[in-house]
């Protein structure tokens, strides 16, 4: 995140009322292609319903969207799952939201720490709200297992549970677990379960933004998400 340039010609809806752009390199060949034929900077707002469970499908983006969009551009799976992570640099480097990219390796690269973003009642970046990234169902996090008519979302050896089970990674991997986080939680949510609970995951490398995703989907709900 920079701030805006004076003069610059990005659309203040844009901009959600801000003076700062957030700046973003894609690294998947769809993505490019798409920039190369256009021939410049293009500026889209997620492919989901506000404050829903993030999309990593072509299949999920319609699930929230068929009938408001014309088309959409398949690209495959999304490799990572999570959305991508956000530093403000508008003085000293600020972690806004951890994502794709783990906070240590932008600190390796940067030579020194990130600093905490600071607590504001204005979100200064997507998926900053308290309330975010949420499935209809309930989030009961740091469980050791599931109670009876919940589902479970697992992470590494999972117990024996009543109903329905679905395993971030079986094996523990948190790279693995980062792509699976949101098809499974809209798989989980779309069996009508009223309550998911979800097992501990680590909080190191991708974990971090796992878990940020996780406490804002278990949240109180609020209205208007953005």
């Amino acid at each position: 995140m920079l701030p805006k340039r004076g003069g610059g010609r990005i659309a203040d809806l844009a901009l959600a009322g801000l003076d700062t752009i957030a700046v973003r390199v894609p690294a998947h060949p769809v993505a490019r292609a798409l920039l190369a034929a256009f021939g410049g900077p293009l500026v889209a707002p997620s492919a989901n319903r506000s404050g829903h469970v993030s999309p990593t499908t072509p299949a999920h983006v319609l699930a929230d969207l068929r009938g408001r969009i014309d088309m959409v551009i398949d690209g495959g799976s999304c490799p990572l799952g999570v959305e991508s992570t956000i530093v403000a640099c508008l003085g000293e480097p600020v972690l806004l939201r951890p994502g794709g990219l783990p906070r240590a390796d932008i600190e390796r690269m940067l030579g020194r720490g990130l600093a905490a973003a600071p607590m504001s009642q204005t979100p200064q970046a997507p998926g900053m709200l308290a309330s975010h990234y949420a499935p209809k169902a309930r989030l009961r996090l740091n469980a050791e297992g599931a109670r009876d008519a919940e589902a479970l979302l697992a992470f590494g050896p999972a117990p024996a549970a009543p109903g329905q089970t679905l395993n971030l990674s079986p094996r523990g991997d948190l790279i693995e677990a980062a792509a699976n986080l949101f098809s499974h939680l809209r798989a989980l949510d779309a069996s009508g379960v009223k309550t998911i609970a979800v097992m501990k995951v680590p909080h190191q490398g991708l974990g971090e933004a796992i878990n940020d995703r996780l406490q804002r989907a278990a949240a109180p709900r609020t209205e208007n998400v953005t």
